[in-house]
């Protein structure tokens, strides 16, 4: 399969393209953004475009560089995800070995289907890719004048590791990269990596999808149609990569948020049991996730609050709004879910 078209983020795509047609490209930059919100997509979009044979209208989507991209083969992109540390060897040059094979069957699959779900929780940037980074970038290009080196969801460097040494030897990379080779990094919490990584990275914030946007990638690419389109345009919120992250989908994660927040009108009693089944080890998966679906369903009561003229539960709503954003904010860092969710829920709970 060919990875589908880029919805949205006109404005950030028209802003780098006219810095690359004007030779002032970053070497290394930081895409960033809410989960979903295209954040991969865009930087494929950027491979697409520096590797593109036309670059006076890159990407052009004809040349054979640009076909090569739309189904993940271009030999000059080197796209680098999170994996799932391996246990199988203890020497670095088989853990190098055994995470390029890793990488290889994952990018297998995402040319098999580009639709793929949330990373598990387990995953990182692990020394051993790091390492597989610096052969990469040591590499000359095999194609075309330049290579392109994608590393996504880079906050996964810090958060998973015992130590700062793959972060350090990042840095290293990106110190002093080569002239030919362009990073893109990609994360949803800036916040998480070291500074002096922060601090080597041209950041570029990327906002939500307009909902038109959001509604044709849900049509064209997901399959939805009718209410169900109307259904998931409301819960995602501008990211249309939240459409198609775990099983169950969008109403498994209503029925969630509506469950806790019933939960929390009963008391604590209820709203205990809901924290104590939360694993604890989900801060940034399935407990950010529920975060969001819980902003989304107080966004919709406060609006229903607002056409009535309820002044009163407008402010209640607004107050619940702001913990709710609290807790989704210290839920990137590290923090016991459980505990998390414990404190939010008697939080909500006085406000009522």
């Amino acid at each position: 399969m060919k990875l589908h078209r880029t919805y949205g983020h006109e404005a950030v795509r028209n802003r780098l393209g006219r810095s690359l047609r004007a030779g002032r490209f970053p070497q290394a930059l930081l895409l960033t953004g809410p989960r979903g919100i295209g954040k991969q997509r865009i930087a494929l979009w950027l491979g697409g475009a520096l590797l593109c044979e036309h670059q006076d209208r890159a990407p052009c989507q004809e040349c054979h560089a640009c076909r090569q991209l739309a189904g993940l083969a271009h030999p000059d992109l080197h796209w680098f995800v999170p994996l799932v540390p391996s246990k199988k060897s203890t020497d670095p040059d088989k853990q190098v070995q055994e995470i390029e094979e890793a990488l290889a069957e994952v990018m297998a699959e995402r040319r098999e289907n580009p639709l793929y779900g949330p990373l598990d929780p387990k995953a990182s940037h692990a020394l051993a890719s790091v390492r597989l980074v610096h052969r990469r970038v040591s590499l000359r290009p095999f194609q075309g004048r330049r290579k392109v080196l994608i590393l996504g969801d880079l906050d996964r460097l810090v958060v998973q590791e015992a130590s700062q040494e793959a972060a350090n030897a990042l840095l290293k990379v990106l110190e002093e990269p080569p002239p030919d080779t362009v990073i893109v990094g990609t994360t949803g919490s800036p916040q998480a990596l070291l500074p002096t990584i922060r601090s080597r990275l041209v950041p570029v914030r990327m906002g939500v999808v307009d909902d038109a946007e959001v509604a044709l990638f849900l049509k064209d690419v997901v399959g939805l149609t009718g209410r169900a389109v109307d259904d998931a345009v409301e819960l995602i919120q501008g990211c249309p990569g939240r459409a198609v992250e775990g099983e169950g989908g969008d109403r498994a994660a209503i029925k969630r948020a509506d469950d806790l927040l019933w939960a929390v009108k009963r008391g604590s009693v209820e709203w205990a049991q809901r924290a104590l089944a939360q694993n604890p080890w989900d801060a940034r998966g399935g407990y950010t996730e529920l975060l969001d679906t819980v902003a989304v369903r107080l966004r919709k009561s406060l609006e229903r609050a607002a056409q009535v003229g309820d002044g009163q539960d407008v402010d209640r709503l607004l107050k619940a709004m702001g913990v709710v954003e609290q807790h989704r904010t210290i839920a990137q860092g590290n923090v016991n879910p459980q505990l998390s969710m414990a404190v939010m829920a008697g939080t909500l709970e006085r406000l009522r």
